[in-house]
């Protein structure tokens, strides 16, 4: 009866696709070796494909691998402890490349 009433609950429940990236905005964002040290945080998830760092824009973008995702308060978490201040998290529906070309555009 239990497995039944799980079955029928799961197909309420809407299934929610991961963004395809997450943009985080992040001060603190000053020199190469920050933007390294970032980097390296954020690719040690598990669920991380690629990673962009921009300084000129104080803004750090995460493309999760297809069906994965991260939390919200596991990126907040990991770039607190590196000593860096998140401003915000937002989840987009653009690819990294595209977010790398509009990163390269405001130069």
């Amino acid at each position: 009866m239990y497995k039944h009433v799980f079955s029928t609950l799961m197909l309420l429940v809407p299934a929610v696709a991961p963004a395809a990236t997450i943009e985080i905005d992040v001060n603190g964002l000053v020199c190469a070796f920050c933007a390294q040290g970032i980097e390296k945080k954020l690719r040690a998830f598990p669920a991380t494909e690629d990673v962009v760092v921009s300084l000129e824009q104080k803004l750090v973008a995460l493309a999760t691998k297809p069906g994965q995702d991260i939390a919200d308060d596991e990126i907040r978490r990991a770039l607190t402890d590196a000593g860096y201040a998140v401003k915000a998290i937002h989840r987009e529906d653009e690819t990294l490349d595209a977010v790398r070309a509009r990163l390269k555009a405001k130069r």
